[in-house]
């Protein structure tokens, strides 16, 4: 029977930020540094304070076996949050419910001594989550399966690498049954054959009728583990809800789709052999457009400036997901080319993407290097057959693409 594992109320944290710091012994040459600093900063002089609210007024529940991800962009608040969930830091105001152990891997070095070994630590951290000894000698065995270090369990663990020192931690947090398991983005340092094992235990804890709490900026890992979500935006929670239409509201906050994108000339581009001026979206009937229906042709324009002339300019195209999942990148065929301004325009007929929000790439070579790459720049929305983006769901974006004819052709 499910129950209320997690209460937050109006949680906010506020942190002192000091612009200078004093000190107990000051120098004639300190005084003078301390002044210029002063100047160059201007607003704030030595000794100021500034206020920073890393959490606003935040609420929300947890019920027991759910699989909850924390979505949101740097400085969002993420990490605070996990901290004041896991005890370490008290929030402003507010209060927080937790209904049981709570076992936490927020950051690689967390909740390790680093003189003891592998072992000890085990038994450390158990005895901190109030396991009993006979416990985590039932789970011993199987935390040193799953990490394994095997050969280094009794060295001291400050002599790990650390893609060494997560899998341990995480394999202790996790085998030693905490109600609540609460992982940050520590996870990446480990490969991703272990980032792979760790989702299917973390699948495991929650049947068991656990609580886990997973922050991530791998969407398509925080996809497959999570069934809700919670974004948080500049300290504030922005959307609560099922996993994919978090990430959607994600992915809209930051990206905005439209059909022509100028892009900035390069601080260098009079040494580079020439450079992109912008990039147009275009429908069937080659108008501009910021949306394509499903199954129809589509244009994607290159304007580009070349500076040298070349024997083999190539220009190349690619369709990535909003998470970072690559489908194609087609290249168009080498051409003999001289400076000025040309457009190359590639044909995308009969490729089908499912629903959703896409981001192209571009590159522009001359065989030998790529002279410019634009990314992160250019988006457009695949709508489904009524022209209706899809706003409450995110499909596999793995599937339902064919690139059957993909033309290009350069116009002077």
């Amino acid at each position: 029977m499910s129950y209320t594992a997690i209460q937050v109320e109006n949680i906010s944290k506020q942190y002192m930020l000091r612009h200078q710091q004093a000190s107990r012994y000051t120098a004639l040459r300190d005084v003078l540094v301390a002044k210029v600093k002063s100047v160059a900063k201007g607003k704030f002089s030595s000794g100021e304070k500034e206020t920073f609210l890393a959490l606003d007024d935040v609420s929300f529940s947890i019920q027991s076996g759910d699989r909850v991800g924390i979505i949101g962009r740097n400085g969002a608040g993420k990490s605070t949050l996990l901290k004041i969930l896991s005890r370490i830091v008290v929030p402003t105001k507010g209060r927080i419910t937790l209904d049981g152990r709570v076992a936490s891997l927020l950051e690689v070095g967390t909740g390790f001594h680093p003189e003891l070994s592998g072992r000890e630590n085990i038994y450390l951290n158990g005895a901190i989550l109030g396991m009993s000894k006979s416990e985590i000698d039932r789970k011993f065995d199987e935390i040193v399966a799953f990490a394994e270090v095997e050969r280094f369990l009794d060295t001291p663990v400050k002599r790990y690498s650390s893609g060494m020192y997560v899998r341990l931690a995480f394999a202790v947090a996790a085998h030693l049954e905490p109600e609540i398991l609460i992982v940050d983005e520590v996870l990446a340092v480990g490969d991703t054959a272990f980032q792979k094992k760790c989702l299917g235990r973390m699948k495991e804890v929650a049947g068991e009728g656990r609580t886990v709490i997973f922050v991530s900026h791998n969407m398509e890992a925080v996809q497959k583990l999570c069934n809700t979500g919670i974004l948080l935006h500049k300290g504030k929670l922005a959307k609560e809800g099922s996993m994919d239409s978090v990430i959607r509201a994600y992915l809209e906050q930051n990206s905005s789709t439209q059909s022509i994108f100028e892009i900035p000339k390069p601080d260098d581009a009079d040494e580079r052999a020439g450079w992109a001026e912008r990039i147009v979206i275009r429908n069937s009937d080659k108008s501009v457009t910021a949306e394509v229906p499903v199954a129809a042709p589509y244009f994607v324009d290159v304007d580009f400036n070349i500076n040298r002339g070349m024997e083999h300019f190539i220009a190349g195209i690619g369709v990535v997901t909003m998470m970072e999942l690559p489908f194609r990148t087609v290249w168009s065929k080498p051409e003999r080319i001289t400076p000025g301004k040309y457009t190359i325009r590639f044909h995308f007929d009969d490729v089908h993407l499912t629903p959703g929000m896409y981001k192209i790439v571009v590159g522009l070579s001359n065989n030998e290097q790529t002279f410019h790459f634009i990314d992160n720049l250019v988006f457009f929305d695949i709508s489904d057959a009524a022209g209706e983006k899809l706003d409450e769901r995110v499909v596999n974006l793995r599937s339902g693409l064919i690139f059957n004819q993909v033309k290009s052709e350069i116009i002077p």
